[in-house]
């Protein structure tokens, strides 16, 4: 009999707090919802955390959003390697060369910064962007290609590296050549490295090694760092 108001009280408690965070998730959505045409705020970084437990809300944002995007079959994890909930960027308000596929949380991080990051900077720069060049997504590999590292973010479809960008009057920056430039370039490409810092989890840099000294890494991993 104990145990059977043991386990009844351990129900109630769970439905309890299952009760707790649904009327969190309304009262947030009422009060402060997700737009990607809305600059990043204070809740930004809650809502871009509950779609990684909440795949539908995030889905739901991007078409919302009126973002391109396909939805992509799983791919079963094997050898730490593998994603589920991605999706592929069907077109965008840039170009980015080629195949993007992401996990969902990470591609609303990737839509937010190129939306409220990457446009405003490009004006202040003076000039409209036209593309981003980046070095890839998924890959099923370790961090910085180690052999004896962890696997990366990328491996999971949770990351993406970018490596430089094009305006529409055929000019570029790259992170390898101009981020010590004195000038607009160098305020540039640190604007938008300090911008990405408030969608994605993990930002990477040259500032942070020589390993980032051609690109910007982002993804949406566990970790919280801006460097």
């Amino acid at each position: 009999m104990r145990g059977f108001i043991a386990a009844a009280i351990g129900l109630l408690i769970v439905a309890a707090i299952a009760g707790l965070a649904m009327n969190a998730e309304r009262i947030l959505d009422r009060v402060a919802p997700f737009d990607l045409d809305r600059p990043p705020g204070l809740v930004t970084t809650l809502h871009l955390q509950l779609f990684r437990w909440k795949p539908q809300r995030c889905l739901a944002a991007l078409t919302r959003g009126g973002v391109d995007y396909r939805s992509v079959p799983p791919k079963e994890l094997e050898y730490g390697c593998g994603y589920g909930g991605a999706v592929s960027l069907q077109q965008s308000g840039v170009r980015y060369g080629s195949h993007i596929l992401l996990q969902c949380p990470a591609m609303a991080a990737l839509i937010l910064w190129e939306r409220q990051v990457l446009g405003p900077a490009a004006e202040r720069y003076g000039k409209r962007l036209t593309a981003v060049r980046h070095l890839g997504t998924y890959a099923c590999r370790n961090r910085n290609h180690e052999r004896e590292s962890r696997r990366s973010e990328h491996a999971t479809a949770n990351a993406i590296d970018v490596a430089g960008f094009t305006f529409t009057d055929g000019s570029s920056i790259t992170i390898a050549k101009d981020w010590n430039d004195d000038g607009g370039k160098g305020r540039f490409l640190h604007e938008v490295r300090d911008g990405a810092c408030r969608a994605f989890n993990v930002v990477l840099s040259p500032d942070y090694n020589a390993a980032h000294r051609g690109h910007f890494h982002f993804d949406m991993g566990r970790w919280v760092i801006c460097r």
